[in-house]
């Protein structure tokens, strides 16, 4: 009888092939060493979810059992490299949420504004300014689509961040000084304000909108003949990791070598401080695929810089504001520096203890949209 069964499955060898193929991916796929986080991602694979009752009988572990079989699926970056070059030999404009444009631009698809988001931290900046005249200014930078619309594709499906950013800017001058750097950005369209894999601007782009920030304050702008400046090759940015083109161009990175220093202070739970002194940058994150992440020695809850200016300038910030701070080094005498997605302090406390003259709000438009905490760190109460 088992002969005969065997003999008869001989003539669909097919189909044995199958389910050889699927039994031994299967086991493979259990045996193969999980991830903690994906370097060329940038960012934490998900893990086997905890099998409570709760979360069982609300579906919640199904949900979170699905993302960590697709986060820890066996040949994961190969797989996804092989779906990114055959979309690209079909010749399609856009991969994982990310658009392909012109002279390798990669730029995140962006197909409405984060209204809610947007006019919730607007109203509460808004209340903040008319809390402290003439001490608040801002400092919103437009996304790489907004300003280089000529390098992304033909009829490209994007929101209108533009018309978005003039209704902020024309609501916020009434109680800031805000500066609206797209000018200054345009006009400076002859060298690369934005990177071609990443969402951040370039050293250059920084450059020029601090350039209208120090003209607008009379102050002498940095000197870019006093500091050596270093290139970091090899730069993969976030839309690479998203996109992953075959015809990738990696990008440089640029950056000012400053003697000074920068102290970043974090505090423990139970309200300790830690200073740890050292320079602009971590350079040891340039050796990674995370190399923006050397600025200013990553995005840190409270920094804060000696310079050798006058006044005291603080600074809330998204990671736009890490490659624009360093030129600020001879304009101030103290620089403070607070990311509220990593700070729970509230903005008044802070510009008190750092007897703070001036607050910069600095953010990218996004990132200015999408921030969950700062409506609630900005507040009053």
């Amino acid at each position: 009888m088992i002969r005969r069964r065997l003999a008869s499955l001989k003539k669909y060898p097919i189909i044995i092939l199958f389910f050889v193929f699927l039994l031994g991916f299967s086991v493979l796929d259990a045996l193969w060493p999980k991830r903690a986080e994906s370097e060329l991602e940038n960012r934490p694979l998900a893990q086997y979810p905890a099998i409570t009752v709760r979360d069982i009988l609300s579906n919640a572990w199904m949900v979170n059992y699905e993302k960590y079989v697709k986060d820890q699926f066996v040949f994961r970056d190969d797989w996804i490299n092989l779906k990114s070059r055959s979309e690209g030999m079909l010749l399609k404009t856009e991969n994982n949420g990310v658009l392909l444009g012109k002279d390798h631009y990669l730029f995140k698809k962006l197909l409405a504004v984060n209204e809610k988001g947007l006019e919730k931290n607007l109203t509460a900046l808004e209340r903040c300014a008319m809390r402290h005249p003439g001490q608040i200014e801002v400092m919103i930078v437009p996304s790489a689509s907004a300003v280089l619309q000529e390098k992304l594709p033909f009829a490209a499906p994007m929101a209108d961040e533009n018309a978005a950013l003039d209704a902020m800017f024309t609501r916020l001058s009434k109680s800031a000084s805000v500066y609206d750097v797209r000018d200054a950005l345009r006009n400076n369209a002859a060298q690369q304000l934005y990177y071609r894999t990443d969402h951040h601007w370039t050293n250059a782009g920084a450059y020029a909108a601090y350039t209208q920030f120090a003209n607008a304050n009379g102050l002498p702008l940095f000197d870019t003949a006093a500091y050596p400046l270093k290139e970091i090759p090899d730069f993969y940015g976030t839309n690479y990791s998203r996109a992953r083109n075959y015809d990738v161009v990696p990008d440089v990175i640029s950056y000012y070598e400053i003697p000074q220093n920068l102290s970043v202070i974090t505090v423990g739970a139970d309200g300790s401080a830690a200073k740890t002194d050292g320079g602009f940058y971590d350079v040891a994150k340039f050796e990674t695929r995370d190399k923006y992440a050397a600025f200013l020695r990553g995005n840190n809850a409270y920094s804060e810089i000696t310079g050798s200016g006058s006044g005291n300038l603080l600074i809330v910030k998204d990671s736009y504001a890490n490659s624009f701070v360093p030129f600020l080094v001879d304009d101030y005498a103290k620089i403070g520096i607070v990311d509220f997605r990593a700070n729970t302090d509230k903005l008044d406390a802070i510009m008190e203890k750092g007897s703070y003259d001036k607050v910069l709000f600095l953010y990218s438009f996004s990132g200015f949209c999408d921030d969950g905490f700062f409506a609630s760190r900005i507040a009053n109460a």
